[in-house]
């Protein structure tokens, strides 16, 4: 079930006398509603505590973890009171969501990079210890590494300097953010290492280039643990050979309880991945549609307290945030102060 902001006590759309400016009437609504990333959910419950005590007369935002993928087919499905405001993104927008949102009538879209993250890799405190790569991932996840369904069961089946305990993986969702960016920045990246004729091929013919590197085994060494990040620490206290997948906040959150696992020897920790060293660093979105920064009342207000939190020494930070570097905040503040769309050419 998607998890929402605990001080949420009525209803998501309770609708109020005025006007919904966004689609031009037709219901509105007097409470900020965001969904999508779970690996982005806590800073945003959190700027939403923020906000509601620094505006003590304002309805409780609404704030859903529906995963990346599933937060944008909501995000992008119109404008409107029953439709979000904001979509958490553990990724940038894909051209063919932002062209969905552009077709119902959700072209001009805020994109605000928030902060860093990395995708971490996790084992128990007891766990075998390992020591892995991108292509040792690669080898270990992918259906058909080298176009050859996968028939490794254990880790030294990858790789002869990794012990004999099984493959197994908790990892997330396809729905989820989280997923496409593991896909993008681990397995596409031991592919390519593994077969170099691979990436040109990205452009010529990504059916083919996806079957490949892309596309991640369902003959159970994977396990989809859906977009409960907190379900997959708890596996991997009750399974010490496993490891799991998940944002880095969550493992800095639960770090008496699992390790990070190093990747090329380097392990994932905040100065790994604000400096970009870590393998698996990546940006953090807010998307926002410009049409409903009059429509709903402390939307502005919100984005504004949510650039207030994001520093270094913030309460982001403290949640698990890695802080953007200085230029990209001052480029995401800007965006919120002028209220500037986001360039569809951008997008890639």
């Amino acid at each position: 079930m998607p998890r929402i902001i605990a001080l949420l006590v009525i209803s998501a759309l309770a609708l109020t006398a005025c006007e919904d400016q966004a689609s031009g009437g037709g219901g509105s609504r007097d409470q900020i509603k965001a969904v999508g990333s779970s690996t982005v959910y806590p800073f945003t419950t959190l700027v939403a505590e923020q906000f509601l005590n620094n505006n003590p007369g304002a309805k409780t935002p609404v704030i859903e973890s529906t995963g990346t993928g599933a937060g944008m087919k909501l995000f992008c499905a119109g404008i409107g009171a029953a439709h979000p405001d904001i979509e958490d993104a553990s990724r940038r927008m894909k051209p063919s969501e932002y062209a969905t949102c552009r077709k119902n009538g959700a072209g001009e879209i805020l994109e605000i990079q928030v902060g860093m993250d990395g995708i971490a890799f996790a084992e128990a405190k007891n766990g075998a210890k390992l020591q892995l790569t991108p292509l040792d991932l690669f080898k270990a996840m992918a259906a058909s590494p080298m176009g050859v369904k996968n028939a490794a069961r254990t880790w030294r089946d990858v790789n002869p300097a990794l012990p004999a305990t099984p493959i197994q993986i908790y990892g997330p969702p396809a729905t989820s953010g989280t997923r496409d960016a593991l896909t993008e920045l681990i397995l596409n990246k031991g592919c390519e290492q593994a077969m170099p004729e691979m990436k040109p091929l990205k452009d010529k013919n990504k059916d083919g280039y996806d079957r490949i590197c892309s596309r991640i085994r369902e003959d159970g060494a994977y396990i989809d643990a859906g977009e409960n990040d907190n379900l997959i620490v708890q596996k991997l206290q009750s399974n010490p050979s496993a490891i799991g997948i998940f944002g880095y906040s969550y493992l800095e959150e639960n770090r008496d309880e699992v390790n990070g696992v190093p990747l090329n020897g380097v392990e994932p920790t905040y100065e790994t991945i604000a400096q970009d060293r870590y393998p698996g660093s990546r940006p953090l979105f807010l998307y926002v549609k410009k049409a409903h920064l009059d429509a709903v009342p402390g939307l502005r207000a919100f984005l504004a307290q949510y650039a207030k939190l994001w520093d270094p020494s913030g309460p982001l930070v403290k949640r698990g945030l890695i802080a953007s570097p200085p230029e990209v905040r001052a480029k995401a503040a800007t965006i919120i102060r002028h209220e500037t769309p986001l360039d569809p050419s951008q997008l890639h």
